[in-house]
């Protein structure tokens, strides 16, 4: 199966995004490390969603964007070519779906590791501040990026409650707009361009950034068998 590939780096380091996979990525030191992780991702992804696993890959690279920003720290402003084009009512519903279904599992995530507040991690500083180091620290975190995100693309919403019900009550706000499938391109903070397209992969692409970071805190702090691989990270 070819793998169409959106390659966003800053000098070497290189963040890799799957186009026909929506939130799917992977990170490298280099370009070649990059392709070499996509595989496992593309398998791991398609077991959580539920899709058929590719027998064979290959990565083609279709659009490229150097970038000033840290990308080895997974720091991104790239709009895809195919995140300008207008949504399908059964596509939305697709990419909606997937969105939800990370949200609720990453909450199950959360809701399965031992004690939230509790981490091996040692604190780590970035640009941005401190690193977040414990479940609740990560899951707080990817919760609160909901009213930025909808808010990119001109749609009131909040943070409030679980990281499942504020992003239900985004889609609700957004569908209130007759107009939303049209995929309007907005220059959001920062100069940085988005769509709802660009949102749908968003979530599902920081959900996955911060859910691996969890279940692999979660193992080093409480052992293997004590959190439940609710993503299918290989």
């Amino acid at each position: 199966m070819k793998i169409n590939c959106v390659w966003e780096h800053n000098g070497q380091d290189s963040l890799l995004y799957a186009e026909q996979f929506p939130g799917a990525f992977t990170r490298g030191p280099s370009k070649a490390e990059a392709i070499r992780k996509m595989p496992a991702e593309i398998r791991a992804y398609q077991m959580w969603r539920g899709g058929p696993v590719p027998d064979a890959f290959e990565v083609e690279i279709v659009q490229e964007k150097p970038s000033e920003l840290t990308v080895s720290d997974a720091d991104s402003d790239v709009l895809f070519d195919a995140e300008r084009k207008a949504l399908s009512p059964p596509e939305y519903e697709e990419l909606k779906a997937l969105a939800l279904k990370s949200a609720r599992d990453f909450l199950t995530l959360l809701e399965a590791v031992p004690d939230p507040n509790r981490s091996c991690l040692p604190a780590r500083e970035t640009f941005y501040g401190p690193v977040p180091r414990t479940a609740l620290e990560m899951y707080e975190h990817t919760r609160n990026v909901n009213e930025y995100y909808f808010g990119e693309i001109g749609v009131p919403a909040d943070n409030e409650g679980t990281v499942l019900a504020c992003r239900e009550r985004g889609f609700a706000a957004l569908e209130s707009r007759p107009d939303f499938l049209k995929n309007t391109v907005f220059l959001g903070s920062y100069d940085e361009e988005w769509s709802l397209r660009k949102v749908l992969r968003r979530f599902v692409w920081h959900d996955r950034i911060h859910a691996r970071a969890m279940y692999r805190m979660a193992v080093k702090t409480f052992g293997l068998r004590a959190v439940p691989n609710v993503f299918l990270f290989l």
